[in-house]
């Protein structure tokens, strides 16, 4: 299979098609292989319009969400961003494309070491990534220009928030275990937090001890 052929398809059609207009995501989309971060079976369908499997009861999201969760950071390169859920790595992959420093949190190790693998394969120097909570974010690098959270939480944790730095946005999904909607939290200069919601999606769980129980 030509995969770049495939991947420009998907961009054409998925990403650009349904209203992506940052070059710099577009640009992204187009580089970083998403086949290399699905297991060998599902490589025909990594550029799908869907979620695929990738183990631990964990999905890749669909191509267009990493789009569009990453255009609502609007990452000019020069940021520090914090990822929570690293899953398959792809997306950690596109942030890395768009951002000047990478730290990303994976609670379950096997797709930690996964997704390590994928990115070290793709020659990424600039991410950091550890085994962790990631409800608690990552204290110790705090703040973030950015913090984008893969996975669905029962509302915005405020751990998260005070981790942002001045002027930083915060993506996160946010409602309950099977339907969520996806909301954008700003920090302005002067300390306010605006709270802005936007389209409705439906994530795995954000497990941890600001998210969801891991029996719930």
């Amino acid at each position: 299979m030509n995969f770049d052929i495939i991947r420009r398809r998907m961009v054409e059609t998925q990403i650009v098609g349904r209203g992506i207009r940052d070059p710099r995501v577009i640009d992204a989309m187009l580089k970083v292989p998403r086949n290399i971060f699905v297991e060998e079976a599902m490589t025909a369908q990594a550029y799908s319009d869907l979620a695929i499997p990738i183990g631990e009861k964990q999905t890749i999201s669909q191509p267009y969400m990493v789009a569009l969760m990453s255009e609502m950071l609007q990452l000019s390169g020069r940021e520090k961003v914090l990822e929570l859920g690293t899953g398959s790595g792809y997306q950690t992959a596109i942030l890395a494309e768009l951002a000047d420093r990478v730290y990303t949190v994976e609670r379950i190790r096997s797709l930690a070491l996964q997704a390590r693998k994928a990115l070290d394969r793709l020659h990424y120097l600039n991410i950091n990534l550890k085994i962790g909570d990631g409800s608690d974010g990552w204290v110790e690098e705090a703040p973030f220009d950015a913090i984008l959270v893969t996975a669905g939480a029962p509302d915005v944790p405020t751990q998260l928030v005070e981790q942002l730095a001045l002027g930083g946005r915060l993506v996160i999904p946010v409602g309950n275990q099977i339907d969520q909607t996806l909301v954008i939290v700003k920090k302005e200069e002067d300390t306010t937090v605006v709270y802005e919601e936007s389209v409705p999606c439906r994530f795995v769980k954000l497990i941890g001890k600001y998210g969801w129980s891991g029996e719930q």
